[in-house]
């Protein structure tokens, strides 16, 4: 491989977090005395020409379509680190929660108390959005058609705010994406209330492509797990107390949650 000298760096997560991908992705470009450019994707990862050509250099990127795209595409990302959120519930592990939301005003306290009612959730890709849930209607036997309707929102962000909107009953929210957006905008919080926790689950790490030497992906690893004061003001920003080194067979969980719900014939679930 010809010298590094620029990193090319994709998101496929939620917008709330861009300013801190930003931050990890100049720390990167320090410690590695590279040019960085990172951007955020408008296609769903496993449709986006940049990764199917093998363009990228680095992603952050959820569990569920990175195990996806190993099925099809053997030893294409590796896993570097995930974020370790500070907050007790996290318990020191690079794990979140799907954390499924009602209107505060509303006569719903259960899980069982959705059922018949209109979801919303970001997009049929994400893990915590639908794929979480998609696995609690397996696990609590209930029927694919629990839900009424369900309508996709695009983001999570958009699926809390229809929420309190009162355009959709529930939707299950990525619970770190949550807690930023209660941080962000506080008064969302009087009215939303959580009903149900679905996990934990792997938290979306940074990938690597494999035409990166394992040289400049094990630099950049150490580098994150011990970030300079400059990143570290960046992670007290949005509740991260550090990063974990991860690999593949961490997120093999998410991978037998979607199989199994295929195979169920869970699909696609509500009307």
């Amino acid at each position: 491989m010809s010298e590094l000298t620029k990193l090319q760096v994709v998101s496929y997560l939620a917008p709330s977090w861009f300013c801190f991908y930003e931050a990890i992705v100049a720390y990167v470009g320090r410690i590695l005395g590279v040019e960085t450019q990172l951007q955020a994707s408008q296609y769903d990862p496993l449709q986006d020409p940049i990764l199917l050509t093998n363009q990228l250099d680095l992603a952050f990127i959820c569990g569920l379509p990175l195990v996806r795209y190993s099925q099809v595409v053997v030893n294409q990302l590796q896993p570097i680190v995930a974020p370790v959120m500070a907050a007790p519930r996290y318990q020191n592990s690079p794990v979140y929660f799907t954390d499924v939301i009602v209107n505060a005003n509303s006569s719903l306290y259960s899980f069982a108390d959705l059922a018949g009612k209109t979801l919303c959730y970001n997009d049929l890709g994400s893990n915590s959005g639908y794929n979480l849930l998609r696995h609690r209607l397996l696990q609590g036997e209930h029927p694919k058609n629990f839900f009424g309707q369900t309508i996709p929102s695009g983001f999570h962000q958009r699926s809390i705010r229809w929420v309190v909107e009162g355009l959709a009953d529930c939707a299950g929210i990525d619970s770190v994406v949550l807690e930023q957006e209660l941080r962000d905008f506080p008064e969302l919080s009087e009215h939303l209330r959580v009903v149900e926790v679905i996990g934990p689950c792997p938290m979306p790490p940074l990938v690597a492509a494999p035409h990166l030497d394992n040289s400049v992906i094990e630099q950049i690893q150490a580098a994150l797990l011990q970030p300079d004061a400059e990143l570290q003001t960046a992670m007290t920003k949005v509740g991260v107390k550090g990063f974990a080194a991860v690999d593949l067979s961490d997120y093999e969980a998410i991978a037998t949650i979607y199989n199994t719900a295929i195979q169920a014939g869970y699909e696609v679930i509500g009307n």
